[in-house]
């Protein structure tokens, strides 16, 4: 087949991925950690207590040209993830050809990661799409022909820079991806002579200049969200030796289950190849970032749960080694295109069930679920408002609306009529952004009156016996069931 004819379809590929999630992304509703992400896009700060600030960034940006609702959300975190499949292709492109760059798009575009993880509107899909363009530079810059004047390859490892910056704003684990290219070159005699060059170091420079910002947020507020994520992925162990175990077969699982077993192996193997040895040592750097990002995990995973999508950049250099190096026998060739068409067959069951329930899975345990019936919720607080603001004499005071949890907070935010800001408690949960951004006694004068929606319980609710020290009557609304199709999700 022409090359040229396989550059064109890895190019369909991707367009036609990214119409399909632009597609899904403005039909299914959003998950309660999006809502939360488009609270913070309501106040831009260069840094929020749980991540860096470009998702928010992306989400204010789609917000005010489509306006508060899912597509609006999620059309630049939609096109991010579709800058990162394009950056993989074009690096694989670069190293073997457009044949590599097709089946680089092929495999990235039918891994359920990314197939499903990029419709949603997470930090992760700026984090890979700048992680894919430094990659891209990178090798550019290690890949230079011989006649590359000096300026142009100081451009491309500055153009790395602020990428991995960009990146760095994006989700802070993606410190681990220059951490890798340093371990790289150590290990690799010809790499060595890369440190007596200035261009690795401009790109820690540039980076380190486009970080500022966030630096800056953190130190003025008590390195709020280093702690967190420090302690969120590296605190005290949990569980003794069986809990974590356990932590190791569900990482193990859960990677598996996101790629699909058949492509998880043949990522392994590519993996594995990339470290035969070469003297450029290119494809040697690109095995060492998945090989840094496991190692990481595993660790990781022996102290506190690692979710399944922490580890999503090691895949970035991974499709690119599979398709430099795609399996040359007609018994390999059939095995990887067996597990491409695996991988989108999960990839269209998960979609399709995300659209209309098609699984055998209670909504209680459908993490899908969880998008599904804020809409009546904030229809229902919304008519207890107007009829409590109609009542005699509640015009001397203010009405505010809260929730426990930064989940129900954020997705009430959204939903409700004209948007008003919704207090997290926090009162048995975790801390949270809310907790930077005034709590409801800070904010409420005496005598204000305060909507609360809590989880349904048997018993009265821990929450309402810490509160009931601070109003003079609490009265117990309607309980509203968060349904999916005929099932109760919550």
């Amino acid at each position: 087949m022409p090359d040229s004819r396989a550059w064109r379809q890895a190019l369909a590929i991707l367009a036609g991925t990214t119409l399909l999630r632009l597609v899904i992304g403005g039909i299914i509703p959003l998950f309660p950690d999006e809502t939360y992400y488009w609270d913070w896009s309501r106040v831009l700060k260069a840094g929020y207590f749980d991540h860096p600030p470009m998702i928010a960034v992306l989400i204010r940006a789609g917000t005010t040209i489509f306006g508060n609702h899912a597509f609006g959300v999620r059309f630049f975190p939609i096109l991010a993830g579709s800058g990162a499949a394009l950056a993989i292709a074009m690096t694989a492109r670069e190293l073997a050809g457009d044949v590599a760059a097709r089946i680089t798009t092929l495999a990235f575009a039918c891994m359920p990661i990314a197939a499903v993880g990029l419709v949603l509107a997470t930090p992760d899909s700026p984090m890979l799409c700048a992680v894919a363009w430094a990659m891209y530079f990178v090798v550019r810059a290690l890949d230079a022909p011989p006649d590359a004047s000096a300026r142009q390859r100081r451009l491309l490892w500055i153009a790395a820079g602020v990428t991995m910056g960009l990146a760095m704003t994006s989700k802070y684990t993606s410190v681990l991806f220059p951490a890798a290219i340093v371990i790289a070159f150590v290990g690799h005699p010809r790499l060595q002579n890369r440190f007596g060059e200035s261009g690795p170091y401009l790109a820690v420079l540039v980076a380190a200049l486009v970080l500022v910002p966030t630096l800056w947020w953190n130190a003025t507020h008590d390195w709020v969200s280093f702690r967190f994520q420090l302690g969120h992925g590296l605190g005290a162990p949990t569980g003794g030796v069986v809990g974590a175990l356990n932590r190791e077969a569900q990482l193990i699982g859960g990677q598996i289950g996101l790629v699909s077993p058949i492509l998880f192996y043949f990522f392994v193997r590519a993996v594995k190849r990339g470290f035969e040895p070469r003297p450029d040592g290119v494809r040697m750097t690109l095995a060492v970032v998945p090989v840094c990002f496991a190692l990481f995990f595993i660790y990781s995973a022996s102290r506190r749960s690692v979710e399944a999508n922490w580890p999503a950049i090691a895949y970035l250099p991974a499709a690119v080694l599979l398709g430099t190096g795609a399996p040359d026998t007609k018994r390999g060739e059939q095995w990887l295109n067996r597990g491409l068409v695996l991988g989108a067959v999960l990839s269209l069951i998960v979609i399709v069930h995300a659209l209309t329930p098609i699984l055998p899975v209670p909504a209680r345990q459908d993490q899908i679920a969880k998008a599904f019936g804020w809409e009546l919720l904030a229809d229902k607080a919304d008519r207890r408002r107007v009829f409590a603001s109609s009542r005699q004499g509640f015009g001397r005071a203010s009405l505010f609306f809260a929730a426990e949890r930064y989940q129900d907070a954020s997705e009430l935010a959204f939903h409700l009529s004209e948007h008003p800001r919704v207090f997290s408690l926090n009162l048995t949960g975790r801390p949270n952004q809310y907790d930077l951004w005034g709590t409801f006694p800070e904010r409420a004068e005496a005598g204000a009156s305060l909507m609360l929606v809590l989880d349904d319980e048997r018993t009265e609710p821990r929450v309402i016996r810490k509160l009931s020290c601070c109003f003079q009557r609490i009265d117990q609304g309607e309980s509203v069931a968060l349904v999916r199709g005929e099932d109760v999700a919550a």
